[in-house]
């Protein structure tokens, strides 16, 4: 008999989590303080159209390799509709008025953007020579303990990201076109580590794709499993303590009086949050309260969703970054006059009849301090107030994009508007923020939150430990687990789905 564990959490990182602890045997109940599970996999409707919270693409997704063999490591890989992005522009950066068009594969890439800037080719292939072996370097990449390679990973995460390129770039217009991504990581100058820059930009060079079915599709399949090993999954459970005694974490309460009973209890919530439900505990140190308390969190942002009129707009296979006033690094430093500094500009679902584009979304950077005058009020019930500011900005947008796309603005038929706040209220992410906790070269070790806690028993998870993203925050929840599972035998599970006539 396995033991009981209760998981905090029903996103990408508790699901994934609760998964594979209850094919292992144990009794896994999940708690989730929503009425629909699924965290940043959520999906919402629409006049009759399907819009994306959180998890918009997903990179090395083919069936060998990285993602792509997890995946069917939990056994969901099968029953996900995958559209793959285009190959030869799966990202398109937009710097001022020049446009870059980003290919798969690093020859590729290297190859495009050494056409573009001929006098920086040789140091363009030295840096994404640092960009494969420092992805190279995890072992989660490697799939292996033996092979990582600590000091090349351990020195790229103290190290930002512009400060290596300007060590190998010299061209001012391409050390900006290198970013043009940020938004995937909200990345901040002289703050954001390289390696963080290093295993994205590995992630998707490999392959990139879209849900065919929404994120939504990855979460209902990642339930289906976990119930049918026996998995608990129960809504509607807001957690409001964790009682311990004198060594360990005993139960966890709801807001609806239940108690749970645990040998473990795994959370995937903000650490902000946890911690705050072990109020009573003296097993926490005070200075661990304070430095959790204390760490920043990633930005957030406005999302404007659209649904355009039926054959108006046609299917984009890319993901398109626009930075009209040239630097992407400065989007974050915005001011109310002048916002947006930049933005990012997807696809959802597309029309298989025609191959035009049903819906997309429109992201740019926003501080959760402009939304938090609506603290405690309830969505879709914030007043006129707070209506008229996201009109506003809603409007400012499809402004700044019909400058660039003259005629965009006829073929929307609706739009939905959200903000940090809105985001906070419907993952749970604290102040709304697309990350979760942010990556900050200047904290060194105290601003990393390992899974492991000083209470033996009780573990976190989620896109605030390790990395976020869907492949970070998997990679997360398999570290976690290999409390239970060593972690070899983990990655032997994992290499087993290698298929080696997919590689012929």
């Amino acid at each position: 008999m396995g033991s009981k564990i209760i998981v905090i959490g029903s996103g990408l990182g508790g699901l994934t989590c609760g998964l594979i602890l209850a094919r292992e045997g144990h009794d896994v109940t999940i708690l989730e303080q929503q009425s629909r599970p699924g965290g940043c996999l959520q999906c919402f409707t629409r006049s009759g159209v399907k819009f994306e919270t959180g998890m918009h693409f997903i990179g090395s997704a083919a069936p060998n390799q990285l993602l792509g063999l997890v995946l069917r490591y939990l056994e969901v890989y099968d029953n996900l509709r995958l559209q793959p992005l285009d190959p030869d522009a799966y990202e398109i950066v937009v710097i001022g008025n020049e446009e870059f068009k980003f290919p798969q594969g690093y020859n590729a890439l290297i190859q495009s953007l050494s056409q573009r800037f001929p006098a920086e080719a040789s140091n363009i292939s030295a840096l994404f020579k640092l960009i494969k072996d420092v992805a190279n370097a995890s072992a989660m990449h490697r799939l292996s303990v033996d092979d990582s390679d600590f000091v090349l990973t351990t020195r790229y995460q103290m190290e930002s990201i512009n400060s290596v390129i300007d060590q190998y770039i010299t061209d001012p217009l391409l050390k900006r076109v290198l970013v043009g991504n940020l938004p995937l990581y909200a990345g901040i100058k002289d703050k954001t580590p390289f390696s963080t820059y290093a295993f994205i930009t590995d992630f998707y060079l490999k392959s990139a794709y879209r849900f065919a079915d929404g994120s939504e599709a990855l979460s209902n399949e990642l339930i289906r499993k976990f119930t049918e090993y026996g998995g608990r999954l129960l809504t509607d459970k807001q957690v409001v303590h964790i009682t311990c005694d004198s060594t360990h974490a005993r139960t966890v309460e709801t807001s609806d009086g239940s108690c749970y009973e645990a040998d473990y209890i795994i959370s995937t919530t903000h650490p902000a949050r946890t911690i705050e439900w072990l109020r009573d505990t003296k097993l926490l140190r005070p200075a661990y309260r304070q430095r959790i308390n204390g760490l920043p969190n990633s930005l957030g942002a406005f999302s404007l969703y659209l649904k355009f009129k039926p054959g108006t707009v046609p299917y984009l296979r890319s993901n398109v970054y626009e930075y009209p006033a040239g630097d992407p690094w400065e989007c974050d430093n915005y001011t109310t006059d002048n916002w947006p500094l930049g933005y990012l500009y997807m696809h959802f679902s597309r029309d298989e009849a025609t191959d035009t584009a049903k819906t997309g979304v429109i992201l740019s950077y926003m501080h959760y301090d402009e939304v938090k005058q609506w603290e405690g009020t309830e969505p879709m019930r914030r007043g006129h107030e707070y209506e008229q500011f996201k009109k506003e900005h809603a409007e400012r947008l499809i402004d700044l994009i019909e400058k660039r796309h003259p005629g965009f603005r006829d073929t929307i038929q609706n739009y939905y508007t959200s903000t940090p706040l809105t985001y906070r209220d419907y993952t749970g992410v604290e102040g709304g923020g697309m990350y979760g906790i942010a990556k900050d070269i200047n904290l060194g070790a105290a601003g990393r939150v390992t899974h492991a806690t000083r209470i033996p028993n009780l573990f976190l998870s989620g896109q605030n430990i390790n990395s976020h993203g869907i492949l970070g925050v998997i990679v997360g929840a398999v570290i976690t687990c290999s409390e239970f599972i060593p972690i070899d035998t983990i990655f032997k599970q994992i290499k087993a789905f290698y298929d080696p006539k997919l590689a012929q």
